[in-house]
């Protein structure tokens, strides 16, 4: 039987934190902790010096890749699986090059098959030391570049950004000046993402408010 890496889980959901490490301890991957802050993270890491990091993308307010190179700055071959509930990174802000090399990116909708994190744990340690590049583990554990096929493949990058901004609640014209183009182009970006997302116009609703559910629907996080 080949031995399980040690392994820090860190979420900042209590819930998901407690039923992930539990049920993957019962599959004898070996959890030496559990962190739910990123003070506790770090100071975990420092004192049980884990081979693996199993952290929700989203931990911490966004802050799980400054933690992770952190990290790796101290261990250039710990293994790194990140979790999202966001098939498209984009829409988070990211491009491959910012995830640390061999990263396993796994779907929060593929966890509950713990044989999925199971090898996406296992290959994260595999990975960092043939230093690939960052890889999704899809539902059925196999790796692939593009591994979520959803109606977000055919939005832009231009689209995604201005999804964002304006999810963030950049006004039209705010979102033109940062993207240096005219508020009326802009217009027309958000008209093509109701477009993609089969949003019909409707009076009795307003556009920006239901676009901006739409976001924090495909990123998994309720609106605060």
């Amino acid at each position: 039987m080949i031995k399980s890496p040690t392994v820090l889980v860190a979420s900042d959901d209590a819930f998901e934190l407690a039923t992930l490490s539990a049920a993957l301890r019962m599959q004898s991957i070996n959890i030496v902790a559990e962190a739910h802050t990123e003070e506790i993270a770090q100071n975990l890491y420092k004192f049980l010096s884990p081979e693996v990091v199993l952290i929700d993308l989203q931990f911490a307010g966004e802050e799980a890749l400054d933690l992770v190179n952190k990290f790796r700055k101290v261990n250039p071959l710990l293994g790194i699986v990140l979790m999202t509930a966001c098939p498209d990174l984009r829409l988070l802000g990211l491009v491959e090059k910012q995830i640390p090399t061999g990263s396993q990116v796994i779907l929060k909708k593929s966890v509950a098959d713990l044989s999925v994190v199971s090898h996406a744990i296992t290959n994260s340690v595999d990975a960092v030391a043939e230093k690939r590049k960052m890889s999704w583990i899809d539902s059925h554990g196999s790796l692939h570049e593009n591994a979520f096929q959803s109606i977000l493949t055919n939005f832009t990058d231009i689209q995604i950004e201005t999804f964002r901004l304006l999810a963030r609640g950049l006004s039209n014209s705010e979102i033109a000046k940062v993207r240096f183009v005219s508020e009326k182009s802009v217009e027309q970006i958000v008209a093509r993402i109701a477009q993609h997302l089969r949003i019909t116009p409707d009076r009795a609703q307003n556009l920006r408010v239901v676009l901006t559910g739409e976001y924090f629907k495909w990123i998994g996080s309720p609106r605060h």
